[in-house]
């Protein structure tokens, strides 16, 4: 499934090279409760998106997520703060790797 390219203000919408894997997850945070992994995930995601000139659809279901768990992107990175400086949320998850990758 591709994005969308088009024109906006003069300017080109460019297709994120992680799109279509990325679309799977913020496709599960829209369906899932706010877990610790799911916050790390949606904050994860929304670092990548913001200012992208690009993947609306998923910049704005971001947004949804935030506010579907009455969210704030203050309130998330506070507490995604406080999760990452307890819990390893991606240790396990079929990666050797604990970044945000």
């Amino acid at each position: 499934m591709a994005q969308n390219v088009s024109a906006t203000d003069g300017n080109k919408d460019q297709q994120h090279p992680l799109w279509g894997r990325d679309r799977q997850i913020v496709h599960r945070l829209l369906q899932e409760e706010a877990t610790d992994y799911n916050l790390a995930e949606l904050a994860r995601l929304k670092i990548r998106y913001t200012g992208f000139p690009g993947a609306r659809d998923i910049q704005a279901d971001l947004d949804k997520a935030l506010q579907r768990w009455q969210l704030t992107e203050a309130s998330l990175y506070e507490k995604t703060r406080q999760i990452h400086a307890t819990l390893q949320v991606y240790k396990g998850r079929g990666s050797k790797r604990d970044d945000w990758n």
